[in-house]
């Protein structure tokens, strides 16, 4: 029968099997069961408080939706397709357990507020598991970094040996990174904190409710201030997913270090056993398994996003049941960040880091040239003309198989009278990394002063 449903006053034919299948989302919505019903019970305070309702009746709702939470809690819970969606699951079980009192909770409220309450809800509880995850991540490159201060390692440009920077600079950039990243999480909780409950179906309502009393109740710091936006608006969730995009990217870019760095071409690192696995043929293999998959899993982020512009871009005001399709790409994002951020901030902790392999990588490349043409300018030659010289001190340098510390005086000084023995104070990796000591550089000072920056900073957060 049609009135089985707690909307079916208004049909005289039942849902057909398959649309009430394909309509339903309590497959995917029951995990905000919790908060369905943390904003209910707020809910419920507010109507006794305004006289909509009795203190009775609200004592009596609020019981009864406790009793819900503790039974689903103890997975003693039926959810049944056929009440569609976790708002209707829940207040059909209040009805059954409490009698015709139950129905008095959805006075002055509609599904299209209360879903996009409990989203809310649930995705300010979850930026702050995230937040958890990343700053754990963070710590670990903080960590690598200052246990590592003095491994030199190749610094790249176009995949090709540039300059020699610190292994622990190199990690800082990802902490850099990273931190951004919080920042934009950040910004997403804040315009999160509005509560929508209140705006009704898109109308607002004709009761005379307390929506600051709710947002009090609930923590929020505001109320929304259009109920037609209210209801229809999922900026919220779209900017979490951009957020994600660009921390997943980060991520992508770090698993693709770790891949290279892991291979038998870099070998500068090697990951521990536990993040990785053999090949069922090759048993010498040992895969970089799990920032391949971090990769991998930056795309699905992506399409998570594309999705939910896709579905918003053409949908007039107010609600519409295309949003029923916001929320798995969200819960998925949500997953997949935590997961990848758990994952890595475990696996960057136990890197071990192969010193010599970056030192003598570090010293193939002529990655000393800038150095050699820093020295001349100093000496009073332009820098455009110094950088031809150095360009033929590293064609002679190839031609002859030598690298640039290795040449005698007399063979700098054929293509420039102005190097002296000095030379030799300039060229080495320690002196070409050792000499960029301005804020942001690679210098050992530089980046210790960095690294109890992030830490202060850190701890002023705590």
């Amino acid at each position: 029968m049609a009135q089985d449903k707690l909307w079916g006053g208004r049909f005289s034919q039942p849902t057909d099997k398959f649309v009430e299948e394909f309509t339903a989302s309590i497959a995917f919505d029951q995990r905000m069961y919790r908060y369905d019903i943390q904003g209910s019970i707020a809910h419920a305070r507010m109507l006794a408080k305004q006289s909509i309702i009795s203190a009775a009746d609200a004592e009596q709702i609020i019981s009864g939706l406790e009793g819900i939470l503790a039974d689903i809690e103890a997975e003693n819970f039926d959810f049944k397709v056929s009440l569609e969606d976790i708002h209707m699951n829940i207040e059909a079980r209040l009805i059954e357990r409490i009698g015709p009192v139950g129905g008095k909770l959805h006075t002055a409220r509609s599904r299209n507020d209360q879903v996009a309450l409990d989203v809310r809800l649930y995705l300010r509880d979850e930026l702050q598991a995230i937040a958890v995850y990343l700053d754990a991540l963070q710590q670990a490159l903080l960590d690598q970094a200052e246990a590592n201060l003095a491994v030199i390692m190749p610094g790249y440009t176009h995949l090709q040996t540039a300059q020699p920077v610190l292994f622990a600079h190199h990690l800082l950039a990802y902490y850099e990174m990273f931190r951004r990243d919080a920042g934009r999480l950040a910004d997403v909780a804040k315009r999160l904190d509005e509560l929508p409950l209140g705006a009704g179906a898109l109308a607002g309502t004709t009761f005379p409710i307390d929506r600051e009393y709710v947002a009090e109740q609930l923590g929020f710091a505001g109320v929304t201030r259009n109920s037609l936006d209210t209801v229809s608006d999922r900026d919220f969730a779209i900017e979490f997913c951009a957020a994600a995009s660009i921390l997943m990217m980060h991520l992508s870019r770090l698993s693709e270090e770790l891949i290279l760095w892991s291979s038998a071409d870099f070998n500068f690192v090697e990951l521990s056993d536990a993040f990785c696995t053999g090949s069922s043929i090759m048993p010498q293999k040992k895969n970089p398994d799990v920032p391949e998959l971090v990769r991998g899993k930056t795309g699905r982020v992506y399409g998570n996003l594309m999705s939910l512009l896709t579905l918003m871009k053409s949908l007039p005001l107010a609600y519409n049941k295309d949003m029923q399709e916001d929320k798995e790409p969200l819960f998925d994002t949500i997953d997949t960040v935590k997961g990848s951020l758990k994952i890595f901030a475990d696996m960057i902790a136990k890197l071990r880091v192969k010193a010599e392999n970056m030192r003598t990588a570090a010293a193939r490349g002529y990655s000393t040239a800038t150095d050699v043409a820093d020295y001349v300018v100093r000496k009073g030659l332009p820098f455009r003309q110094a950088h031809e010289v150095v360009g033929k001190t590293v064609r002679y340098c190839v031609e002859t198989g030598k690298d640039i510390p290795e040449l005698s005086l007399a063979e700098f000084q054929q293509f420039s009278p102005l190097i002296e023995a000095d030379i030799y104070d300039f060229v080495t990796l320690e002196a070409s990394v050792n000499a960029r000591r301005a804020t942001g550089g690679t210098a050992r000072e530089a980046v210790e002063r960095e690294i109890r920056r992030a830490r202060q900073e850190r701890q002023a957060k705590s």
